[in-house]
């Protein structure tokens, strides 16, 4: 008996193996991206995948997690928002949303995506931000460059953006974290982060009702130098968990609200990953890459009008076609051609 027991714990233990503690959750949707209630297990390295489909783009592999229904087609969202927030595998959001586990989370980039939308909407500019404050990692596209400009991007500027006097620390209540703490400054500072890309997006509202999606990018590791500085058990542990769960869920209506409800907001959180990531530095302002890939021509967002335009154009004309080569080739030329029937007449005349 003891030796069934352990085989059956063992059993549980590899099946439990791979979904460890991390979630990804969804926020807010609009009604044409249709994701399940359920506890499918979200595969760490398909993430990027998800968001792809979600924005109604194609992906090299077909994906059978079932937590995405297929939506409407014909609608698809405006904007799309990923925020990765590292040392927690769970926030507790204010609102109910909806939640899957991770299986082998491992580091993961929206680099595709961003670039389906660079090179399917490149004549009108989207705008794509991936950040990382911490790390000072920036990547603007389009007309990001000019929405964002104002953008604090380094951590010296977003410490002199925290002392400002339209700063956050004026409405958030800090409770066991300290301004005098560099650590609790790098975390308020990526809450200010966003908080001031809401406020600039809001001075270019037009932007969100064009034609072209937009990405949002965010990786958050504020949180896990909190743990690591005070531990996980600490009480500044869980206040920075609560202040983070409470703004990424502002954040979140926010921005759907500026997309007048047409935006996904997703969060991804994860303890730890297996690898770290290994990126290509790019500019801040790069706004094309630079390598010829010997691809096609850029996909123009007209090219289904005047395809359809054309198709149809020589479909009428190869049916008129048909209709006028039947008709002449049943015509008989005593009664149904006028030119037979005008030089029989004369010649009765004459």
């Amino acid at each position: 008996m003891a030796g069934a027991g352990m085989m059956l714990w063992a059993l549980a233990a590899a099946c439990l193996a791979g979904v460890s503690g991390d979630e990804f959750s969804v926020l807010r949707s609009p009604q044409s991206v249709v994701f399940r209630d359920g506890s499918w297990p979200v595969p760490g390295e398909r993430i990027p995948d998800i968001a792809a489909l979600s924005m109604g783009f194609s992906v090299e592999e077909d994906l059978s997690w079932p937590g995405l229904a297929v939506g409407d087609i014909f609608h698809r969202p405006r904007a799309t928002v990923l925020v990765t927030v590292k040392g927690v595998d769970k926030l507790a959001m204010p609102k109910d949303g909806i939640s899957y586990p991770v299986e082998n989370a491992v580091p993961f980039s929206l680099d595709s995506v961003a670039n389906a939308i660079h090179t399917l909407f490149s004549e009108e500019t989207p705008v794509v931000l991936q950040l990382a404050p911490s790390e000072e990692r920036v990547y603007m596209v389009g007309k990001a460059n000019s929405v964002f400009e104002d953008l604090s991007v380094t951590l010296r500027q977003l410490r002199n953006r925290l002392f400002q006097d339209n700063s956050i620390l004026s409405s958030i209540p800090l409770n066991s974290l300290s301004r005098n703490n560099e650590v609790d400054l790098l975390f308020l500072s990526e809450l200010q982060v966003l908080h001031d890309i809401s406020s600039l997006l809001s001075r270019h509202k037009h932007l969100a009702k064009d034609h072209s999606p937009d990405l949002y990018s965010l990786e958050l590791a504020g949180l896990e130098e909190i743990g690591k500085r005070y531990g996980e058990d600490s009480q500044q542990f869980k206040d920075a968990s609560q202040i983070l769960a409470d703004s990424l869920q502002k954040f979140a209506d926010e921005m759907y609200n500026l997309y007048g409800g047409n935006a996904v907001v997703e969060v991804v959180t994860a303890k730890t990953f297996d690898t770290p990531l290994v990126r290509k530095s790019r500019s801040i302002l790069q706004t094309e890459e630079s390598t010829s890939y010997n691809l096609g021509y850029s996909y123009n967002f007209n090219y289904a009008v005047v395809f359809n335009i054309i198709l149809w154009l020589m479909i009428g004309l190869a049916l008129a076609v048909i209709v006028i080569s039947y008709n002449l080739w049943n015509m008989d030329p005593g009664y149904d051609s006028i030119i037979y029937r005008m030089t029989n007449q004369k010649i009765r005349m004459d």
